[in-house]
């Protein structure tokens, strides 16, 4: 019974005793150089090569006005805004959802806060509550028709779309809602402020980027998102409430674009009840076009700036270049159709190889 007629030192396990298996070795990580080769590879930020191409060609095209600092201030400051509500739709692109109100979102807090402001006195604070309250209400209804009755995102969106539509023509009688209290501070400042040749709805821009970031990257509710997106069964599964998170993004869209919506009235200085159609195409193009960039195949917020990028600097420099005003319209629609492209063929050719790919064997 004594150790000693199994291992005479006493200091080894007994026989037959069972021995733990050495530990594993930790995994190595590439060299610095290969790190940096795959983070600045087309694949990975294609999107800033193609920035840097239109630069040159614009610079050749327009030399007198296009290489100029004030163009590039002007491609942040007339594209902020736009900026803000192409991050609005990340969230709900992450889970595979469409909001396709935003527009409409944006534009009824446009002209809720400027009619407020002209027809009472309760002041730009209580006039963005009240908007932003509105937004979130959107949000609410969105996630109602799209999670709990089970309405396809894509319909049920562009449908509460038409709604706003319809409430923001009979608010306004189609025209634009202004006044000279709408010039005035504090109002004015939060779309009109500058520093440095930069306007405010920059920082808006950048601190709605970081915060999407975070929570993206750096949070388990991203990492669910995003699992969501890529397989919602697989994730139901492993007990991801895939619903609640479907919800609260179309929550955070509303959020997002009806910010976008405030701003674009501070800006412009009047509640415009078509202020945010326009913004319905360049918005998804840059979310398209930021899923092919950093992280390939999610929709991410630093990969939507770099898109806003390219996208504003197209459009600042075709406006220089040339006078037809067809050729914005043309080139977005164009990025957005290479993005569709590059980012289904990725996806594609991902789940091709997953499938193709041979199993294990095991050791024996």
């Amino acid at each position: 019974m004594s150790t000693t007629a199994a291992d005479p030192t006493g200091t080894g396990p007994s026989l037959g005793e069972p021995t733990e298996a050495p530990p594993a070795p930790p995994p190595t990580r590439p060299p610095l150089g290969r790190r940096a080769l795959t983070g600045l590879s087309f694949t990975n930020i294609g999107a800033v090569y193609v920035w840097i191409v239109i630069i040159v060609v614009f610079s050749f095209w327009a030399p007198d006005t296009f290489p100029t600092w004030q163009t590039f201030q002007q491609v942040l400051n007339s594209n902020a805004v736009t900026g803000l509500v192409a991050l609005s739709v990340v969230p709900p692109l992450a889970a595979r959802v469409f909001d396709l109100s935003i527009a409409y979102t944006m534009s009824l807090t446009g002209v809720i806060t400027a009619k407020v402001i002209i027809s009472t006195d309760i002041g730009a604070g209580g006039a963005i509550a009240l908007a932003m309250g509105t937004a979130l209400v959107i949000g609410v209804i969105n996630g109602i028709v799209v999670v709990t009755l089970r309405v396809d995102s894509f319909i049920a969106t562009l449908a509460t779309g038409s709604l706003i539509q319809a409430f923001i023509t009979m608010f306004t009688d189609g025209t634009s809602i202004t006044g000279v209290k709408l010039l005035r501070e504090p109002f004015a400042s939060i779309g009109q402020k500058s520093a440095g040749g930069f306007t405010i709805p920059v920082l808006y821009l950048l601190v709605v980027a970081v915060a999407l970031w975070f929570v993206l990257e750096h949070t388990a509710s991203g990492r669910r998102l995003y699992a969501t997106g890529f397989n919602s069964d697989a994730a139901r599964l492993q007990g991801v409430p895939t619903d609640r998170l479907r919800f609260l993004t179309l929550v955070a869209s509303s959020a997002i674009a009806g910010c976008a919506g405030v701003v674009f009235a501070s800006q412009i200085g009047s509640g415009s009840p078509e202020a945010g159609t326009p913004y319905l195409l360049s918005s998804y193009a840059a979310a398209f076009v930021g899923a092919t960039q950093l992280r390939a195949g999610r929709f991410n917020s630093w990969g939507t700036v770099i898109a806003i990028l390219l996208l504003g600097t197209g459009t600042v420099g075709l406006g220089l270049a040339t006078s037809a005003q067809w050729a914005p319209s043309l080139f977005t629609g164009l990025v957005l159709i290479v993005a569709l492209v590059v980012t289904g063929g990725r996806l594609g050719l991902r789940t091709r190889l997953t499938r193709r790919r041979p199993p294990r064997k095991e050791a024996a």
